[in-house]
């Protein structure tokens, strides 16, 4: 299957996630407490997946009712000691297991009759097939998502681990008003108290994705906002993805208000159907921004290496 193929299939999954207005898009999801449940990590290298494979994988996790973050090859649940299920009789043939993208870069040298030597770039891109732990059988109790809530202490923990996160940055972070935004002219982020939410959750969820507008900065990941492929609707899927996917590595629920999400849907339809690169650019930018957040509090071992988004 050609590249362009592969993303085309992609675009039309999200597509079809996307066409119900009135549900969550694939990237939100309000998971249980659980150690085992949030953003999908692949269970050999226990990191996490990145660019367009979580959204992938959150699809497939809505389509077969499964709840665990864990995900991994045929081959690496049999290297741990597991076994896949067997397919389902009602589960199409090939849609079972769940499809993932790995985008590699190849160079290529080639000499002109001058003489001169030129090195092209181009990606290649693969797909791999992964399956759930929820659809493993073997001794992995210790990695299965529980049914009791997670207590009250270990939610505390999390909204401290969080605080430290956010407090890590530097980022100029004012507090007060009603309104939530970043100032790119002031580089600066003003948010509500976190008082003024109903739950903690929800402002830490909405100082994630200002914290994603934060990372677009020139001294940070200089998102060029002058470039007509860059528009305002991009900028907030890509704020909206990193949100998600940091909440995840929060170890924290996402929110079900779709204000926002209806806002800008016309556009992210919009965007997908026109271009099949949307949302890899997307995605791929919002992996960046949640990287360079975190790369302020996280250690060097914890550091995402270059082939995180493939199985491992």
């Amino acid at each position: 299957m050609s590249a362009a193929e592969i993303r085309t299939r992609i675009t039309d999954q999200i597509l079809a996630a996307l066409s119900d207005p009135t549900k969550l898009p694939p990237w939100r999801k309000s998971w249980s407490g659980d150690p085992n449940s949030g953003h999908p990590c692949n269970a050999v290298s226990r990191r996490r997946y990145t660019g367009i494979n979580p959204l992938l994988l959150e699809i497939a996790a809505h389509r077969h009712g499964l709840r665990s973050k864990w995900w991994g090859t045929f081959r690496q649940w049999e290297g741990l000691g597991g076994r896949v299920k067997k397919r389902p009789a009602d589960v199409p043939p090939g849609q079972f297991g769940a499809s993932i993208v790995f985008c590699k870069p190849i160079s290529k040298k080639t000499t002109a009759e001058t003489g001169e030597e030129t090195e092209d770039k181009f990606w290649v891109l693969r797909t791999y097939t992964v399956f759930n732990l929820d659809q493993v059988d073997g001794p992995f109790d210790h990695l299965r998502v529980g049914s009791a809530p997670l207590p009250a202490h270990e939610v505390e923990q999390r909204h401290e681990h969080a605080d430290a996160v956010i407090a890590a940055t530097g980022a100029d972070i004012r507090h007060g008003g009603d309104r939530a935004f970043y100032s790119p002219t002031g580089d600066f982020i003003q948010l509500p108290h976190r008082r003024q939410f109903e739950r903690a959750e929800a402002y830490y969820q909405t100082a994630a994705h200002e914290l994603c507008h934060w990372a677009e900065h020139p001294s940070r990941l200089n998102w060029d906002r002058s470039k007509p492929e860059n528009s305002y609707g991009m900028g907030e899927l890509i704020a909206e993805l990193g949100g998600c996917y940091l909440m995840g590595e929060l170890g924290l629920p996402t929110g079900e208000d779709l204000t926002n999400h209806a806002a800008y849907l016309k556009s992210w339809l919009a965007g997908l159907k026109n271009d099949t690169r949307f949302i890899f650019k997307a995605a791929a930018q919002a992996s960046r921004a949640v990287d360079h957040i975190l790369s302020y509090s996280r250690t060097h071992e914890e550091a995402p290496s270059d082939e995180e988004s493939l199985v491992a």
